[in-house]
């Protein structure tokens, strides 16, 4: 593609690049996803084996590591929850302070996850575009190659022609990786808001139950 005019050699340029983040993205993406899964079914069999919620939120806080996910869900709800039960609140502004920063974590994990899923979508739906522009392009300086000879042979114009379509197909190498890997991480995304959610709501019952009982 040594000779390909520049434009095509700058739209072959940006697609190689944006297959090459894409592809980074996918690694980085795909790993931090399967943690989280990972570290949702770990601390929903430790939350459901019946360990009393104080022990719980004892031992995260003596860890070292950051939490993430259901774990930073829970520790900011519950820490919530015992300062709002020792400012003597009543018991629905306990319940209300303790699921609003639930909510709030919630919030700051589905940022996290969905970090950077955009430009799995973008590559994936602008890439083909680029890649045609330096097809058309290519075409066009082809033919205006033509313009100058007497007699136009297939020889003359195949080259040219090869050389641009290969943009095309740089473009799809680019784009089809990336919507894929973009609907299966949006559906694994989609999956744990979900699981989040659910185990919001039903934390935020236990957490109603606990408000009601003797202090």
């Amino acid at each position: 593609m040594a000779n390909a005019s520049i434009p095509v050699q700058l739209v072959l340029l940006i697609l190689l690049l944006a297959s090459i983040f894409s592809w980074a993205l996918m690694y980085v993406k795909r790993s931090y996803i399967r943690q989280s899964q990972v570290e949702a079914r770990t601390f929903e069999g430790r939350f459901w084996s019946g360990i009393n919620l104080t022990d719980l939120f004892a031992q995260l806080s003596v860890r070292q590591e950051k939490r993430f996910g259901l774990e930073a869900i829970f520790e900011n709800g519950f820490r919530e929850f015992a300062r709002a039960r020792k400012a003597k609140l009543n018991d629905n502004a306990v319940v209300r302070s303790a699921h609003r920063a639930m909510k709030v974590s919630m919030s700051r994990e589905i940022e996290v996850l969905d970090n950077n899923l955009s430009f799995l979508a973008t590559v994936g739906s602008v890439s083909p575009y680029i890649g045609l522009f330096g097809t058309v392009w290519g075409i066009m300086g082809s033919f205006r190659a033509l313009a100058g000879v007497q007699q136009a042979t297939l020889a003359m114009v195949a080259p040219g022609i090869s050389e641009a379509l290969i943009a095309t197909a740089m473009g799809l190498l680019a784009a089809i990786p990336a919507v894929i890997a973009y609907n299966k991480f949006s559906t694994e995304v989609d999956a744990m808001v979900i699981r989040y959610e659910n185990f919001l709501e039903e934390f935020t019952g236990i957490l109603q139950r606990q408000a009601q009982s003797p202090k």
